[in-house]
């Protein structure tokens, strides 16, 4: 049998001549196309971005990986928490959330009407502090975290959820054993999307951060940090 000399420069520019030299792009494809480079998050060294600002926050991933594209994805979530705007109000332990409404001046069984107006007397009597109104905010915690919630909603074929893996990564981009995990406001972490078959797997992924606003970790939870 006669051995081929043929280069690998001469076998890419045959193939080109063959097929033309226009990479295909298609996410779909990219394994069999050879066209990896093309791909965004298939590395957690070069993971998709997502940004959240604002708790409690809910990220809905609906996509698909393996077969003939890649077989890994990863996102890096950055969580940079605005305090001045919030979804929720956090109830401290032994207080709870008072809502306020704008109405015309009533009398109720005899009771008049509160009436609050953050200007009219800013300073201390009796050694009472004037309260400060925070209006969908957040309250100033001392070693504040937010949780992390990672669920895998499934597609409903058993099937295939058999075979997709969904996990938590921390910053230092170990992999994290829970679907839980708590951050600080300013933090970050990664999520990993993983076919573990060699089949074209769909998935249905969710991720609520925020749900949780804590000061400071019981002991039993210091597990679940981003560490």
């Amino acid at each position: 049998m006669k051995e081929s000399t043929k280069g690998v420069t001469q076998s890419i520019l045959d193939q080109h001549i063959t097929y033309g030299a226009s990479d295909n792009t298609n996410p779909a494809y990219l394994s069999s196309n050879r066209s990896l480079n093309y791909a965004t998050g298939g590395s957690i060294n070069s993971p998709e971005k997502d940004r959240v600002s604002i708790i409690p926050f809910t990220i809905n991933y609906k996509d698909t990986v393996g077969l003939f594209g890649k077989e890994n994805h990863f996102i890096r979530v950055d969580v940079n928490i605005n305090p001045t705007v919030t979804f929720a109000c956090f109830e401290e332990e032994g207080w709870e959330c008072a809502y306020t409404t704008e109405i015309p001046p009533v009398t109720f069984n005899t009771y008049e009407s509160g009436k609050i107006d953050v200007q009219l007397d800013l300073s201390v009597e009796n050694t009472y502090e004037p309260s400060q109104i925070l209006a969908n905010a957040l309250a100033t915690k001392f070693d504040a975290y937010v949780s992390v919630d990672l669920e895998n909603l499934k597609t409903g074929n058993k099937y295939i959820d058999a075979w997709f893996d969904v996990r938590l990564y921390t910053k230092e981009r170990h992999e994290h054993p829970y679907d839980k995990m708590y951050v600080r406001l300013n933090d970050f972490f990664y999520i990993g999307f993983h076919a573990r078959n060699t089949r074209r797997l769909p998935y249905n992924v969710k991720c609520v951060i925020g749900q949780e606003y804590l000061s400071g970790l019981e002991p039993g939870a210091m597990r679940y940090t981003n560490r």
